[in-house]
């Protein structure tokens, strides 16, 4: 099982926050939205990645947990 940042491009309003507090996964385009890169979670950033997905001011990211088979793109 891998560990995943997601994010709600619908409900994200681009406040920046997220890159400041996670920037090892989270980086900005040009406009100040999210680019959440698509890499499992460390077991070292999970704290970190719960922190800012909890200060997100739109609720727009959440962890994703997915199967091996799941990650690396197999289909069911």
């Amino acid at each position: 099982m891998s560990t995943h940042i997601r994010l709600d491009p619908i409900l994200c309003d681009g406040h920046g926050q997220c890159a400041e507090l996670l920037p090892e996964r989270i980086d900005l385009d040009e406009w100040g939205y999210p680019i959440v890169s698509d890499e499992a979670l460390p077991s070292f950033l999970t704290a970190e990645a719960e922190r800012t997905i909890a200060l997100c001011p739109r609720f727009a990211l959440s962890i994703e947990r997915r199967r091996a088979a799941d990650a690396a793109g197999a289909v069911r």
